[in-house]
C-alpha cells in the first residue's frame, strides 16, 4: 500500500443512499474502529446534524470527532470544509476558526478545496484554529491556481482527486502539475475512477484513500458492504496490509 491509506467514511452521500454509509457519530466511530483493526490510522469524515445534513458548526463537529477519536485513539481525524455546506466564504471561515476551542473534538486536519471561493481564507482560518490543511485539487485549473497562489502555511498534504469518468491519464497529468509544489500528495479517485487511481497511487508509492465517500462498489463492481470491506480490498490489491 502507499505510505498512508486514509479511510473516507461517508462524504456527502445522502442518508439512506447506501445502508453502510455512517451518518451518526456512533456509526462513524464503529466504522472507524473496524478500519483501524485493518491498520488504518487516518480518517476523513463529514459530520452531520440530527437530521443527517452536513455541518461545519462547532458542536456537531466536536461531537463527531470526539466520539470517533475515543474509538480510534491516536489516529488522525479530518473533516471537510466544503462550500456546498456553507456557501458564504466569510461565514465558512468564521465557523472553521471557531474550531480552536473544541478541545478533544477539534479535528487534526480539514480539507479545503482550491476551486471554491474563499479557499485561502478558509485555509488561514484552519491554521488559526490549530487544524492542519489538506488542499483539495480536483482538476488542472485548480492545480494552476494553487501554483500561482503558493502553498498556505499549515498545509499537511494535497488531495489530488480524479473525478468520475476520468482516467489514470488525468491522474498522471495532475501529479505532473503538482510536482513543483514539493508537498506530499494523497491521490484518489471517485466512483468509477476510484480503484484504477488507487492502484496508480500504490504503484507510485503515494498516499491514497478509499471508503464509501469515494466508491460504493468493490473492484468487481458489486455493492460494498461497508468501509472495512473496501479497506480490506485496497490492501489485498496492493499485496500488503492496509495502512502500511
Amino acid at each position: 500500500m502507499g505510505r498512508v491509506l486514509q479511510a473516507c467514511l461517508n462524504g456527502a452521500r445522502e442518508p439512506g443512499g447506501h445502508p453502510g454509509v455512517p451518518i451518526t457519530p456512533q456509526q462513524l466511530a464503529a466504522e472507524a474502529a473496524a478500519c483501524a483493526e485493518l491498520g488504518v490510522t487516518s480518517f476523513h469524515l463529514h459530520p452531520r446534524d440530527v437530521v443527517g445534513l452536513e455541518v461545519l458548526a462547532g458542536p456537531e463537529v466536536a461531537t463527531a470527532v470526539s466520539v470517533v477519536r475515543a474509538a480510534v485513539p491516536g489516529a488522525g481525524i479530518g473533516v471537510t470544509t466544503g462550500a456546498w455546506i456553507v456557501p458564504d466564504p466569510v461565514r465558512r471561515a468564521e465557523l472553521v476558526r471557531g474550531w480552536a476551542g473544541l478541545a478533544a473534538g477539534r479535528p487534526d486536519f480539514a480539507s479545503v478545496n482550491v476551486h471554491e471561493d474563499g479557499w485561502l481564507g478558509v485555509a488561514a482560518a484552519a491554521r488559526e484554529a490549530g487544524v492542519g490543511v489538506e488542499l483539495g485539487v480536483f482538476h488542472a485549473e485548480a492545480a494552476r491556481v494553487l501554483l500561482d497562489a503558493g502553498v498556505p502555511e499549515g498545509t499537511v498534504r494535497v488531495l489530488a482527486e480524479v473525478r468520475p469518468g476520468e482516467t489514470v491519464r488525468e491522474a498522471e497529468r495532475l501529479l505532473e502539475l503538482l510536482a513543483p509544489l514539493g508537498v506530499p500528495v494523497l491521490l484518489h479517485g471517485e466512483d468509477d475512477s476510484a480503484w484504477p487511481v488507487l492502484d496508480l497511487a500504490v504503484a507510485r508509492g503515494l498516499d491514497t484513500r478509499i471508503g464509501l465517500e469515494d466508491t460504493l462498489t468493490t473492484r468487481d463492481g458489486l455493492v460494498a458492504v461497508d468501509n472495512a470491506q473496501l479497506v480490506r480490498l485496497a490492501g489485498a490489491g496492493a499485496g500488503k496490509s492496509a495502512g502500511s
